[in-house]
């Protein structure tokens, strides 16, 4: 799978981890930086991977900031993407299940590796189950199409 991946400084490290796990996995891996520990502003980050998404460049992307919260929010402000702040393997298997997200959110300061990369693997292998899920996630496409003109 072609993957995006980027992080603030906060995610820095934990980015550099999930990138190694997903190229020893045998995926292709597209870092949209940081590429250190010297800050940067995570919306441009955000954005930078949500295009890249949205544009079917790569297939799905992994965002990561301290929290989680402000790389986020800034994704979701590109139409068509769905990112989805995650810090467990249920909300990982429910939000590819349920919600198609196409971008997983993750925060660098709040968890651990090993269970970052437990939620990286469930997300990366659920498929979206559609059926009264698709009549839901179209709502949230209709609702962006109706405030995005």
């Amino acid at each position: 799978m072609k993957i995006a991946i980027g992080s603030d400084h906060g995610g820095f490290q934990l980015k550099e981890a999930i990138k190694t796990y997903l190229e020893e996995k045998g995926h292709e891996v597209n870092d949209f930086g940081a590429y250190s520990t010297e800050s940067v502003d995570y919306p441009e980050i955000g954005e930078k991977v949500a295009i890249s998404v949205k544009e079917a460049e790569n297939e799905r992307g992994i965002i990561i900031c301290g929290t989680g919260l402000g790389i986020s929010i800034s994704a979701n402000k590109i139409p068509g993407i769905r990112a989805a702040l995650v810090s467990d393997t249920f909300t990982a298997k429910m939000s590819r299940a349920h919600n198609d997200a196409n971008i997983l959110a993750l925060g660098g300061r709040v968890l651990g590796v090993d269970l970052a990369l437990e939620i990286v693997d469930v997300w990366l292998h659920t498929e979206f189950e559609g059926g009264r899920h698709e009549r839901r996630v179209n709502k949230i496409k209709d609702l962006e199409s109706k405030y995005n003109k």
